[in-house]
């Protein structure tokens, strides 16, 4: 298999008559590509910001909103994760908690080993949970709470990170045990849940520090909108993961 990897060099490049059945295109910019005469019989595309970029057509129609709504039916109190309000946020985030402790009732119901599988490289259960913990510690801890040290050692950064200039010396390197990793989880939630319980519309309002990109603005509010929007697509990818899982173990026994 060709592997093209950390590469601009086919930035505009054009492709015609070419195979590319099975490729897996991961973390990878396809803006403005264009497709024409293509057979996308079974086709995958999983885009987090599908819904803030330009309109993404499929034989001239966006089909932006569709995939939207659907999302948002499937997954109940989704369509929340912009409030704007103290009240709306603790019926977004309300809504975050019920759905991932329906999942993890579903994952307890499973065979044992689930939360450690991972589908095609993916994160794992227990890695996707280890990450939210990391998430809420940056856009809470860190750029809300200002926190001289926000970050809890189960925390787990984004593949790459170790060729960043983030500090990585507080974090595990052993693997965790996974009723460890609940207890983290669920603290980091109650933290989110005082959190909102208490805030203000003037504190929403309150100029925060991106801890990404410091010029960019940001407030108390746009970064739990973050953390939500985190939540929810980390949610989505656990739930088709686990879907798979469970596929792969019918396909297995029939």
């Amino acid at each position: 298999m060709v592997d093209f990897s950390h590469t601009n060099e086919l930035k505009e490049a054009q492709f015609s008559y070419v195979d590319l059945r099975d490729a897996r295109i991961v973390e990878s910019d396809l803006s403005g590509a264009v497709m024409r005469a293509v057979e996308v019989s079974g086709m995958e595309i999983d885009a987090p910001w599908l819904v803030h970029g330009k309109p993404l057509l499929v034989n001239g129609v966006d089909v932006v909103p569709f995939v939207e709504a659907e999302l948002n039916r499937r997954f109940a109190g989704r369509a929340d994760r912009r409030a704007e309000t103290p009240e709306g946020l603790g019926t977004a985030w309300s809504a975050v908690e019920r759905a991932w402790a329906d999942t993890i009732h579903r994952v307890a119901t499973m065979p044992a080993g689930t939360v450690e599988v991972s589908v095609a490289g993916e994160w794992s259960f227990v890695q996707t949970l280890r990450h939210l913990v990391l998430a809420t510690d940056i856009w809470l801890g860190q750029a809300v709470l200002a926190l001289e040290q926000p970050f809890h050692p189960l925390g787990l950064p984004w593949r790459g990170a170790e060729d960043t200039d983030f500090d990585l010396s507080v974090f595990t390197v052993e693997t965790p045990a996974y009723a460890d990793v609940l207890e983290a989880r669920a603290g980091r939630v109650a933290m989110v849940r005082d959190f909102i319980a208490a805030v203000t519309p003037e504190e929403l309002a309150t100029p925060r520090r991106n801890p990404w990109s410091p010029t960019r603005p940001e407030t108390t509010l746009s970064c739990l909108q973050v953390m939500l929007e985190e939540e929810w697509e980390h949610l989505r990818f656990a739930v088709r993961d686990l879907d798979a899982i469970e596929s792969s173990a019918k396909g297995s026994s029939g």
